[in-house]
């Protein structure tokens, strides 16, 4: 039995053993489970068995809705405030006494004591031979080190334990210890993962997808160190904006460093780069196909990566995320996992009363402004060929079809002529969802209407008004075309209708890439780290950006662009909202960036939701009570640990601006 006491549980247990003080170092199993320690390493089955116990015991990251992320920043919005609690985070609905399911603190400091008894014991197992045993340390310490960065992206500083396995019937000044500053708790996290990157496999084989290999650590510690390179906590203005009076109570430390230091961005370009010359991940592409978009003129036709000549950038970029492509052989996953919260996900895409979906996800008209037009402009300054074009109906009479994607000759015209990305993420007024898997024929092929009398507009949903697309946009980047949640009249189990599995990217080879540009973009001369001279390489820029650029079927860089700091800047801003939509991104940006304030003081906007036929094309704020009620405040950079947390550990202080 793995089964793990609430915390008042424990504590009231405990309590009757005697014990004087309960916190979440002092993290018991439960009784059975104590008895049963020395079992556990009496070999190495029973000891690979608890192993990989504690490994499930971390959440599905393709399930959104209780995380902070998409529906916690400017890339997601939806009225149903009272079933997300990422919702409830941008109300600053959000205390030390009302958590809801962002109280990680104590799950992950389980994780790591267990771990930690994992290591006091496991010379016990005898059979475990040498090989064996450093593969199975790799695993535990990467196990520790992802517990403590799941803690340092939602409070920021941590406590570090090290290798103390906490006993239990201690006093209370045992248990008593400060946090860390975000430097220290970064630079041990990304310690760690690197001691983990030294022991784990290289490559993962598809029977075991899933687990964490050698590029994940990497990974994550290349994410960990291009955050603690950014302006919010590496010193200058930012840094002393947000946090220049946070203090540790005990010596007066900041928590966050107040002196700007360029090594970061080097610490940063350096571990991207060793994931880069490991020379095991590369972008997922499709071959051409007969079907393929023919490129614009100004795309390079030479083979990728040198061009998009050879590949089809729309199916590259979509099979991916719908399930299409084999992803336990994707060579662009540094992490990835099977997810059933994600195919949950991709249900709040459809229309609810008609097509048994959700509604929810609804995405801002901010996000479809971003993506470019299909030759690279912006919609600011689109061509002549490639015009963004915002006055009716687009009304060819003749659809448009590339890599199997229908553009439908009624559409508005501001959603022609887009990029491929574009139609392969967002569902918008008139975009055709296939279905193809349902067996009720009148329920494939269909065109979803956003507007008010629309199919899947305001008035055609009458039991649940408030399960309604708020925007006029939905997400489709995890949909297939074969994806069907049923029809009306075919039961809850939907056995006329499937859905391809799908598995979440926890890290992907096009983050790595943004992020080594990014890092290199903001080196001013040469530093050494690793044996890697690292500087403003313009060649090492343009390549690996362009590489992002060239996938997704539109031009690479041009001189202008790459002469500016400040303007590659921007496109590398712009190129990760877009490119890793939806994927806990975004969140993490604005904040790292030191933009949390200035994003979410824009207004949500999208389509007039309250008007039918061509007015219902007018962008507007998005006028519901959420969307009013959001709360820009600085202390919604990080979650704050739970009260009574606080309240037995004299040392360890709040995150600034929550109240006790």
């Amino acid at each position: 039995m793995k089964n793990i006491f609430k915390h008042t549980i424990v504590c009231a247990c405990l309590a009757i053993m005697t014990m004087s003080s309960c916190n979440y170092l002092d993290v018991a199993d439960n009784f059975e489970e104590a008895f049963k320690y020395d079992s556990i390493f009496v070999n190495k089955t029973n000891l690979e068995r608890y192993v990989w116990n504690i490994a499930s015991l971390f959440p599905d990251e393709g399930y959104k809705f209780d995380k902070l992320g998409s529906f916690a920043t400017d890339e997601a919005f939806s009225i149903m405030i009272s079933d997300y609690a990422s919702l409830d985070f941008v109300q600053g609905n959000i205390t030390p006494t009302n958590l809801r399911s962002f109280d990680i603190w104590n799950s992950m400091y389980i994780i790591v004591r267990k771990v930690n008894t994992v290591f006091a014991n496991i010379d016990k197992a005898t059979d475990l031979t040498g090989r064996e045993k450093n593969e199975l340390m790799g695993y535990l310490y990467f196990m520790r080190a992802y517990a403590y960065y799941r803690l340092i992206m939602y409070y920021g500083p941590i406590v570090i334990l090290g290798d103390d396995v906490m006993e239990t019937n201690e006093t209370e000044d045992y248990y008593d210890r400060p946090r860390a500053t975000f430097d220290e708790s970064v630079d041990y996290v990304c310690s760690e993962l690197e001691r983990s990157a030294e022991l784990m496999p290289d490559v993962v084989t598809p029977s075991y997808f899933g687990r964490p290999s050698a590029g994940s650590a990497l990974g994550l510690s290349a994410r960990l160190r291009l955050i603690q390179a950014s302006p919010l906590w590496n010193g200058g203005s930012a840094a002393r904006r947000t946090y220049g009076t946070w203090k540790r109570s005990t010596d007066g430390v900041n928590y966050v460093s107040q002196t700007y230091d360029e090594r970061k961005w080097a610490e940063a370009a350096a571990v991207c780069k060793r994931i880069i010359d490991m020379n095991i991940f590369a972008l997922h592409t499709v071959k051409k196909m007969p079907d393929t978009a023919p490129l614009p003129d100004n795309v390079p036709q030479h083979s990728f990566p040198l061009g998009a000549g050879d590949i089809d950038p729309f199916r590259s970029y979509s099979d991916m995320f719908t399930g299409e492509s084999p992803f336990a052989r994707n060579p662009e996953y540094l992490w990835a996992q099977r997810s059933s919260g994600l195919v949950n996900y991709s249900r709040h895409a459809f229309p609810y009363e008609l097509y048994n979906g959700y509604a929810t996800v609804s995405v801002p008209q901010k996000v479809i402004d971003a993506y470019r037009m299909a030759d690279g402009r912006t919609i600011e300054n689109s061509s002549d060929e490639y015009p963004y074009l915002t006055d009716g109906i687009w009304n060819n009479g003749t659809d448009l079809t590339f890599s199997g994607y229908t553009l439908k000759g009624n559409v508005h015209k501001m959603y022609v002529n887009r990029e491929l990305r574009f139609y392969a993420s967002i569902g918008f007024s008139g975009a055709l969802w296939p279905m193809l898997s349902t067996s009720n024929l009148s329920k494939r092929n269909i065109q979803f209407w956003y507007n008010l009398n629309g199919n899947a507009g305001k008035n055609s949903n009458r039991n649940l008004p408030y399960n309604v697309n708020t925007t006029g946009y939905s997400l489709r980047k995890f949909v297939h075309p074969e994806d069907s949640w049923g029809a009306p009249g075919q039961g809850e189990g939907y056995e006329n209708s499937r859905r391809l599995e799908k598995a979440y990217p926890i890290i992907r080879y096009a983050e790595i890439l943004l992020a080594y540009v990014e890092a290199l973009n903001n080196l001013t001369s040469t530093h050494t780290i690793q044996d890697y001279p690292l500087s403003r390489n313009i060649d090492e820029m343009r390549y690996y950006f362009n590489m992002i650029r060239f996938r997704a079927g539109l031009p690479g860089l041009t001189d202008a662009e790459l002469a500016s700091q400040e303007t590659m800047q921007s496109l590398i801003e712009r190129e990760r909202m877009v490119e890793l939509l939806h994927e806990n991104a975004r969140f993490w940006d604005v904040r790292r960036w030191g933009k949390y304030e200035i994003t979410e003081r824009e207004p949500i906007q999208g389509m007039d939701m309250d008007a039918d036929g061509l007015a219902f094309y007018n962008i507007v704020p998005v006028n519901q009570t959420v969307a009013r009620n959001r709360v820009v405040d600085k202390k919604l950079i990080l979650v704050p640990i739970e009260l009574n947390e606080i309240r037995k550990s004299p040392s360890m202080d709040q995150n600034p601006g929550y109240q006790y």
